[in-house]
């Protein structure tokens, strides 16, 4: 979302702005489908298309074109393997493909559109092409989508949104450590607690939405399937328990509970007794978070969005 607002912010400005975004990667390529540079006519460069001299130079190429009159929308390849035609300069073996489109003033509404997309929870498409830089309430069932014939017959989509929303239920220190780390993982963060007035939850500045609300009606606000991550670290053993049991039985892609070990063994002794299968405690992570001895807040945010990355990436390990 940083990205787009300086965009915004420098087409607002009245600068012309190149944005360079990788459209194909192959091998070790660096640069990954998605990443995305910004330079403006002011110098000012933000993001990233895979770093090095292949980077440098072409962020130089943009500067450049951006004091021509009518600077080009191109695709540029890379090839990472020294120095041959249309080589990087780099040798790690991989290809790139990378699309130059000048953004200018014409450009604010839609850069606009993508803004109120991310803000609030929605989703859509950018679309790329030799002629246009759009965004459409297109939706993907893919992250990309893209095919290059030619220079000038090619396109790129990328579906932009929230793929993933977690759900932090409990709105102490912690939770605004995880929220800080994966809203800027690309989470759309959600936070509920139970008390009024609580600051560190008013002072919370990194989740989209924060809730307080009656813990025995947890499951109404949780949505279920492969695109919700749950996070319980309540400050009470009675509410930890309470709204594991209240999700327990519901699919989401991750379920996890901030604990001892101690105060884990015996929750797991109570909810057996009440009926809960085993199979679905072995289901929850807990405690939460890689084993990388934490003790921090900031440092127990880190095991914790690891170990969420870990099940989003390569599934339950």
């Amino acid at each position: 979302m940083i990205f787009w607002q300086h965009l915004l912010h420098k087409l607002q400005d009245g600068q012309k702005v190149y944005v360079l975004t990788v459209i194909e990667n192959i091998g070790s390529s660096p640069g990954r489908k998605g990443f995305k540079m910004l330079v403006a006519q002011d110098e000012f460069i933000f993001g990233s298309i895979g770093g090095g001299v292949m980077e440098f130079s072409l962020v130089a190429e943009a500067q450049r074109l951006l004091l021509e009159k009518n600077p080009a929308t191109f695709i540029k390849k890379q090839i990472h393997k020294g120095h041959i035609k249309n080589g990087s300069g780099m040798i790690c073996s991989g290809e790139q493909t990378v699309a130059f489109h000048c953004l200018d003033f014409s450009h604010i509404s839609v850069i606009q559109n993508i803004l109120a997309c991310l803000q609030n929870g929605e989703k859509g498409t950018l679309c790329l092409r030799s002629d246009s830089f759009s965004f459409s309430n297109k939706c993907l069932d893919k992250q990309f989508d893209y095919q290059i014939e030619s220079e000038s017959d090619w396109f790129f989509e990328e579906y932009l949104g929230f793929r993933e929303t977690l759900y932090i239920v409990g709105g102490g220190h912690v939770g605004v450590a995880v929220s800080e780390l994966l809203v800027k993982l690309g989470f759309y963060i959600v936070v509920f607690d139970n008390r009024k007035d609580l600051n560190t939850l008013e002072n919370n500045n990194f989740a989209h939405q924060k809730i307080v609300i009656d813990y025995t009606q947890i499951q109404d606000y949780v949505h279920k399937g492969n695109g919700s991550y749950v996070a319980i670290m309540t400050n009470t053993y009675i509410d930890d328990k309470l709204i594991l049991s209240k999700l327990i039985k519901n699919k989401y892609a991750f379920i996890g509970v901030l604990g001892s070990t101690a105060k884990l063994k015996t929750m797991w002794e109570v909810l057996c007794k009440e009926g809960v299968a085993q199979e679905e405690l072995d289901n929850v992570f807990a405690p939460i978070g890689l084993s990388i001895k934490s003790e921090t807040p900031e440092e127990i945010a880190v095991s914790i969005a690891a170990q969420i990355i870990q099940v989003k990436n390569m599934g339950r390990r």
